[in-house]
């Protein structure tokens, strides 16, 4: 007797919404993907690792912050003092845009973000301290050499 066969599987054609469809984003609580879902849903199940990752209420407004210990993109919820890594479990400082400043790391040059205010900030990448804030007095560069 004939075994009847399959048909052979189709491509996944990417289905592109309406252009008047609203979208918005969040990252998979799984794999850290970001991922794209419609506006009124309540949660969203990442098509990579089949996580199902909650939607936060709407109006809750969300930021983003890069992880300090394995630079791996973080979503919050706006307000947050500090964010909890899934990734690497590091605490970082989730603070608003007029808490923190920005140099460029005195041995590597990357673009360091840092607490207003600070005296040093130790560059993640090659662990250089750099100097930043009001200049340090001529006793305290002396106990540093």
């Amino acid at each position: 007797m004939p075994v009847p066969l399959a048909p052979y599987p189709t491509a996944m054609v990417p289905s592109t919404p309406p252009a008047n469809a609203a979208q918005s984003q969040l990252v998979c609580s799984g794999c850290r993907n970001l991922l794209l879902y419609p506006v009124g849903a309540t949660s969203v199940c990442c098509a990579v690792c089949n996580a199902v990752t909650a939607v936060p209420p709407p109006g809750t407004e969300m930021a983003q912050l890069v992880c300090g210990g394995c630079h791996t993109l973080l979503m919050y919820i706006r307000g947050a003092t500090s964010v909890q890594c899934s990734c690497c479990q590091t605490i970082n400082l989730a603070l608003e845009a007029n808490q923190v400043a920005h140099v460029n790391c005195g041995s590597c040059r990357m673009l360091l973000m840092y607490q207003y205010g600070a005296r040093s900030v130790k560059c993640a990448v090659c662990n250089f301290v750099t100097q930043v804030g009001a200049s340090t007095s001529t006793a305290e560069q002396k106990l540093n050499s």
